[in-house]
């Protein structure tokens, strides 16, 4: 088993990201028609595209509903960049769940949210680091951000529970090389000097030319990153977004794209009636192209990300949920049809 594998030949519904959100992932199952064992009257099979925990009110519950739908032969799952962090201990912002030293500061935004109980992150780590971090087969292909021929080809021969370590040799490759050239130095002194305003959105820092630089370089030279976190280039002027001030921007990279089979992804905040700015500002990768449109080169690309990683900007501001623009939503394939966790459904074009 490898960390590139096979899908099974069912129909697929394929779930975006669910950032903790375990009321709309219940609600989705249950309009798709799942029971509580994930088995469907119709013999349709349940794909997670990653990215199940993070920000929302209950990570842990998340986890372990998929995990009990994996083991009872139901789901399939594939590895984000959020269940990488968890498993190289990169502690990022909504991460407090899992890790305390993120817990104070995630309360800001997250609280209330459920937390892992420390007996528990073991048995946790075991389930995410079995994952893979793709699926395909001859009409359809899934993974969770970026679908390049160079990455495949890197991680697709790697055996199943090696992506914890794989990724750390790829990072301490471009570490060493960071290091060498001094540019490590400079990236932590300015982590360090702008600690604060780094995660201050009404506070920016300057543009931080050593941060830029550090963070492409590790970003590209990373298959697992490419695969889980997208193809990035260094942007002009800072943004925020994720709650911190970022200084490389993800690229559209499916308009490059020209192989004939399919793509799913997630991962990129795609959305309904999006604001002109701050948290829709990796929705602007869809800037001209309809929320329930195929997009790319070929236009056989779809990301099902439709940012219900962001409700809790609905609860912090009192705003009912039912009503949010924030969405979790299933593909269905090979009918390519959307269904929300609303119990909407719409035609793709």
């Amino acid at each position: 088993m490898h960390l590139v594998q096979s899908l099974p030949d069912n129909p697929l519904d394929i779930i975006g990201d669910i950032h903790g959100e375990k009321t709309a992932l219940v609600a989705l199952l249950g309009h798709l028609g799942y029971d509580a064992r994930g088995r469907h009257p119709r013999g349709r099979k349940l794909v997670f595209v990653g990215d199940l925990c993070d920000r929302g009110p209950d990570s842990h519950g998340v986890i372990r509903h998929v995990q009990a739908l994996v083991e009872h032969g139901g789901a399939s799952v594939i590895l984000g960049n959020h269940e990488m962090n968890l498993l190289v201990d990169d502690a990022k912002d909504g991460s407090g769940w899992f890790f305390d030293e993120r817990h104070e500061r995630d309360l800001k935004f997250y609280a209330p949210f459920s937390r892992t109980p420390a007996a528990e992150r073991h048995e946790i780590r075991q389930f995410l680091g079995s994952l893979p971090v793709a699926l395909q087969r001859h009409d359809i292909r899934i993974v969770h951000a970026a679908w390049t021929a160079e990455a495949i080809r890197a991680v697709e021969s790697l055996p199943l529970g090696s992506v914890a370590e794989q990724f750390r040799q790829w990072d301490r490759l471009a570490q060493a090389t960071a290091t060498t050239t001094g540019l490590y130095h400079r990236y932590q002194q300015e982590r360090q000097h702008w600690a604060r305003e780094l995660e201050d959105e009404h506070n920016p820092p300057p543009f931080l030319h050593a941060v830029a630089q550090y963070e492409a370089t590790q970003q590209m030279i990373n298959p697992l990153k490419v695969l889980t976190s997208g193809v990035e280039n260094l942007t002009d002027k800072p943004f925020f977004a994720g709650n911190r001030w970022r200084f490389s921007d993800r690229v559209s990279w499916w308009n490059d794209y020209d192989d004939q089979v399919p793509v799913v992804i997630g991962h990129y905040w795609r959305m309904f009636n999006p604001p002109r700015s701050g948290a829709a500002r990796y929705s602007l990768l869809f800037s001209g192209i309809d929320p329930i449109s195929w997009h790319g080169k070929r236009r056989n690309v779809f990301c099902v990300d439709f940012s219900v990683g962001a409700r809790w900007r609905d609860r912090k501001a009192g705003r009912p949920i039912g009503a949010s623009r924030f969405r979790l939503a299933a593909l269905q394939w090979p009918e390519k049809r959307l269904v929300f966790d609303s119990g909407q459904t719409l035609e793709t074009s």
